[in-house]
């Protein structure tokens, strides 16, 4: 499950998708100009959400990648 966590006060979230209760994991897009968004998507398809927001900037999510 991604769990996204502010840098400056330390809130911290976790996000299930809202028709299948999956929880979502982290994902990454890459833009036309190259540059890359972290988002949280869905695993059985059913969309993804760019990172939320706290304190004025993105939530950050450590990245796992083969953890199951």
């Amino acid at each position: 499950m991604a769990t996204y966590e502010c840098d400056k006060c330390g809130m911290s979230v976790n996000a299930t998708c809202g028709k299948c209760d999956a929880p979502l994991e982290n994902d990454s897009l890459t833009l036309d100009d190259g540059s890359q968004v972290q988002v949280s998507k869905c695993p059985n398809g059913h969309g993804k959400i760019k990172s939320p927001l706290c304190c004025g900037q993105d939530m950050t999510c450590a990245t796992s990648k083969g953890a199951a």
